[in-house]
């Protein structure tokens, strides 16, 4: 089964289409965004368009398309965090294999994977091993292309010199038949080296409609099913615009759609709904959860404030702030032998009295 299609950033798929058509597109390109608003699948999309043979690229039934929706055309490169190997020094065929499998295991789950953890990065054996595919010649059409998912996880290690001076060098003058292409949440977080040989491309939030036909789509629905039950439209509000979060694992999207109800029963100043969200926090057994719920609550609010504050809302974002005081008091609670439904319903309440 071939990876889930690529969903939103039409305009910007279009000023790409554009540049490629002209010519003009930059042989090193930083995609920089929000997490989750699918920056690596937007690089595969990109990849299919350098190397599709249809008329109207990328037609997505010629050979070339088949295969990177497959994650198995020769000339696509994907890397990204993965565990260190055993071995301390590991040859480049290891690391092939490696990837080989890692990308095998990507398809399988058709393109839908949790980010990674925070002990994978991007190792030297794997920049070296990215130097040499690079002076090899396409095996199957007439460009490469190199896709570098959350780049700055690239691992700097003693010793490691040349291979890090060989990538620069990569990025500044990659052959000509060759496309590399860099993702990254945290561009601030990468050497300004790196940054400085590539033209950054910002990838934007996705726009609801689009990301409520990514969670519709039955491939998607299933895996999301398996992790939570919830409506298409509460995994819209919870996605808020990056569709990837929805994948981060049953432990992350419950609490965030708990936290989104805990929220919305706040706001509608409704008592059957407070009670409602209350009870949902489960009792004593469930303080694990309710803890992960808090968090996500933290985190919602955080982000709530800070939309008020671009918006020059500074009611708002001082009501918010509020509000995550309220949360931290809650969690202060939670630690001890408290119900979580108790602590969820003064919560609530609190909160009702706070946001706007």
């Amino acid at each position: 089964m071939p990876i889930v299609d690529l969903y939103g950033h039409g305009q910007l798929r279009e000023r790409l289409a554009e540049s490629i058509s002209a010519g003009t597109l930059p042989a090193s390109l930083l995609l920089q965004g929000p997490r989750g608003v699918g920056k690596q699948r937007l690089a595969l999309w990109l990849a299919q368009r350098l190397l599709c043979t249809g008329t109207k690229p990328p037609c997505g039934s010629c050979t070339s398309c088949r295969y990177v929706a497959d994650l198995t055309h020769p000339d696509v490169h994907w890397v990204f965090p993965r565990p260190r190997l055993k071995d301390s020094d590991p040859d480049l065929e290891q690391v092939r294999d490696d990837y080989a499998e890692a990308t095998a295991e990507r398809a399988a789950a058709n393109g839908l994977y949790a980010p990674p953890s925070g002990s994978e990065g991007i190792y030297v054996a794997t920049v070296r091993s990215l130097v040499q595919r690079a002076a090899i010649a396409p095996a199957m059409g007439n460009r490469k292309v190199f896709i570098i998912g959350d780049a700055e996880r690239m691992v700097p290690q003693e010793g490691a010199d040349m291979a890090a001076n060989a990538f620069l060098k990569l990025l500044e003058e990659p052959p000509a038949d060759t496309t590399i292409i860099l993702t990254s949440s945290e561009p601030g977080a990468l050497l300004p080296t790196i940054r400085s040989r590539v033209a950054v491309v910002r990838v934007p939030l996705v726009q609801d409609k689009a990301v409520r036909a990514f969670v519709e789509n039955p491939t998607v629905k299933k895996v999301l099913d398996n992790n939570a039950k919830a409506t298409a439209a509460e995994r819209v509000r919870v996605a808020a615009g990056a569709p990837g979060r929805l994948l981060s694992g049953e432990t992350d999207a419950r609490a965030t759609i708990n936290a989104r109800r805990m929220v919305d029963a706040a706001t509608s100043a409704r008592p059957a709904m407070i009670h409602t969200a209350a009870l949902a926090q489960g009792s004593m057994g469930a303080r694990g959860t309710f803890a992960d719920t808090l968090d996500a609550l933290v985190e919602l609010l955080g982000e709530r404030a800070r939309d008020a504050l671009h918006s020059n809302d500074t009611a708002g974002a001082a009501s918010a702030a509020k509000a995550v005081d309220a949360v931290l008091q809650a969690q202060t609670y939670a630690s001890s032998n408290v119900s979580p439904q108790l602590i969820a319903s003064k919560l609530i309440r609190d909160l009702s009295a706070t946001l706007r």
